[in-house]
């Protein structure tokens, strides 16, 4: 009995090692089908056991982790897809290369603009003397590297790719830094003017004395002047290779450092006059040229806190120089009303800072609601039209908002 049992069961066990074994497939679990299939699994009987075993305890190795709310992955670009680290964006907006090569030019000559101050001010700050003129200069030139400062800090926060804390990107960094700079130029331009004033009404008379150089006595008005005339040039040729560069980017702060740098020449000449004055005994003079100098800084400074506080209470979208409606607007208008399923279009455009954030409001053709794929095309399109306008939004509505240009 024992040998037909044991004879039994060894014929079983012979039929069960003969039998071939049916492949296990890998079947990728949820997390598997969102994030792509595992690679194959090659495990021997004692790994399968210890797989067995440890299987509850490995799965969590292969769950998901969860991202912080304020996080948006590494690396990774719409869709999950790696993105290229040598590429230049503005928040999710890619600049194309002719606006890099632009930015790279324009952070080039905002190093040299810092590098000359630092220059400027060095030489100015020695032969200052007891000259209102010469000191309401040297401030300016003080409070001339704010704009460059304030440009290079907003070009590395506006990179930042947008986060679920800020879904808008970092764009108004540079509205930010706008701020800021035309708010240091109006209080020093009316601290100027006030002590400028008073030292032009209660008759102050500077004077200007000697100094020892090279063994000789020289007055110090001499090297005054020559220092002023020497710092006069290079600001406006700095100015006007800046205000090209700034009407590319679209950026008002490199706009606004651009129109400064213009108008330096001028806070030249008004020191230089101060100086003569007191040298031919004319000291009002000097006082006035500081009021001049003055006027000039409070003058730039206000217009700068106009244009700022515009853009960031999201006015319409102007030029980078506030001249006038930026036309862009008009342009989207205008593709969106010659396509065959819209019968009116209306959008609302403002200034994120580099690029714009656009809304357009469009009136389906007898009431037919478009397709998903007509409207992707659409925005496609309107995307294709220019750089900076990459984050714009589509909506289908019955009639116009009445804050809207119609185009039909």
């Amino acid at each position: 009995m024992d040998r037909r049992v044991g004879g039994g069961s060894g014929a079983r066990a012979r039929e069960r090692r003969a039998r071939p074994h049916r492949r296990r497939h890998h079947r990728p679990d949820a997390v598997d089908r969102q994030g792509g299939g595992h690679p194959p699994l090659r495990r021997s009987d004692g790994e399968g056991r210890q797989h067995a075993q440890g299987r509850h305890a490995r799965a969590a190795r292969r769950e998901r982790v969860p991202l912080a709310p304020r996080d948006v992955p590494l690396g990774a670009g719409e869709g999950g897809r790696a993105v290229n680290r040598s590429e230049v964006r503005f928040g999710q907006t890619e600049l194309p290369q002719r606006q890099v090569e632009v930015l790279r030019r324009a952070v080039r000559l905002e190093w040299i603009t810092i590098g000359f101050l630092a220059v400027t001010v060095t030489l100015v700050f020695l032969v200052l003397g007891n000259s209102q003129a010469m000191k309401a200069a040297w401030i300016e030139d003080l409070l001339s590297f704010i704009p460059p400062l304030a440009f290079l800090i907003a070009i590395r926060v506006n990179r930042r790719r947008p986060t679920l804390q800020h879904p808008y990107g970092y764009h108004r960094s540079v509205g930010v830094g706008h701020l800021v700079a035309a708010v240091a130029l109006t209080t020093m331009g009316t601290y100027l003017i006030v002590e400028s004033g008073i030292g032009l009404l209660s008759g102050e008379h500077p004077t200007i004395g000697t100094v020892e150089l090279f063994g000789a006595s020289i007055w110090l008005g001499w090297l005054m002047i020559g220092v002023m005339a020497m710092t006069a040039v290079p600001p406006v040729l700095l100015g006007r290779a800046k205000l090209k560069l700034a009407r590319e980017l679209h950026n008002k702060v490199l706009y606004a450092d651009a129109d400064m740098n213009k108008a330096d020449w001028m806070t030249a000449v008004g020191s230089i006059v101060g100086v003569t004055g007191i040298g031919l005994g004319l000291w009002w003079l000097d006082a006035a040229a500081a009021l001049f100098i003055a006027s000039g800084i409070l003058r730039d400074g206000l217009k700068n806190l106009r244009a700022a506080i515009v853009d960031l209470m999201d006015a319409r979208a102007t030029t980078f120089d506030e001249a006038e409606p930026h036309p862009l607007a008009g342009e989207i208008d205008a593709y969106l009303a010659g396509l065959p399923w819209v019968s009116a279009v209306g959008s609302r455009v403002r200034d994120e800072g580099h690029v714009f954030h656009v809304e357009s409001f469009v009136v389906p053709r007898d009431g037919r609601m478009p397709s998903l794929d007509e409207l992707e095309a659409a925005r496609e399109g309107c995307v294709e039209l220019d750089w900076k306008v990459q984050d714009i939004v589509l909506v289908p509505v019955r009639e116009l908002p009445i804050v809207v240009p119609v185009s039909e």
